[in-house]
């Protein structure tokens, strides 16, 4: 998890609150602790630049991270191999098909542990369905075989979690993605981490502040 030294954070009430992380410090990442993972509230945060990441039984924790990890589109970057991959029609990419099941296999699928909780799940479908979260499926076939979930803001996407059951099926989901929403005028992908893996598509690190600003847009 994000790291933090903030001394005093502020608790929340279920109902959608203020989040504002332009007091913390540099590098503090933890905005608040509590609240509920419910459509209305986790909406709001994203419109702040927060979002909710918390183990199993514990409060909420609400995360600005500072640096954020951010993809522009008109730098992504994609390996040879990969391009290859992509023209050879081996998959079949589609968008909002398979919503939940793209959740799901997210949620349970990953080497690290599950840390994309029931209430989680529930939340990101209802915003699904309010058309404020969209997916992209990775088939091969009829099975799917990988995709990703993130949550719509204007002209930032912000990526929460990919997930393949075949080699480069979730790369081939993050790349068409991106293509994808770039056409439909995206600009950035949030990506909330820059990992060795994310930067070689170009992630890069933005200071809070300026991905902050980036947002009344």
């Amino acid at each position: 998890m994000p790291r933090s030294t903030s001394p005093r954070l502020p608790r929340l009430a279920a109902s959608p609150g203020p989040f504002d992380a332009r007091p913390l410090e540099p590098g503090e990442d933890l905005v608040a602790v509590g609240g509920e993972v419910v459509p209305d509230l986790v909406w709001h945060a994203y419109q702040h630049g927060v979002f909710p990441w918390y183990e199993a039984g514990g409060p909420v924790l609400w995360w600005s991270p500072d640096p954020r990890g951010v993809l522009p589109l008109a730098e992504l970057r994609v390996a040879r191999r990969l391009a290859r991959t992509l023209a050879s029609g081996r998959f079949r990419v589609s968008r909002d098909t398979a919503f939940a099941e793209v959740l799901h296999a997210c949620a349970r699928e990953h080497s690290d542990g599950v840390w994309i909780h029931p209430e989680m799940e529930a939340c990101y479908t209802a915003l699904h369905r309010a058309g404020r979260a969209s997916s992209f499926e990775v088939w091969r076939g009829k099975e799917l075989v990988g995709g990703l979930y993130g949550v719509l803001l204007g002209r930032i996407f912000c990526a929460e979690s990919m997930v393949h059951r075949e080699r480069d099926a979730s790369k081939v989901a993050l790349v068409e993605a991106a293509r994808r929403l770039a056409l439909e005028g995206v600009e950035l992908f949030d990506v909330q981490f820059v990992t060795p893996h994310l930067a070689r598509f170009g992630a890069r690190a933005m200071p809070r502040r300026d991905y902050l600003a980036l947002l009344p847009r």
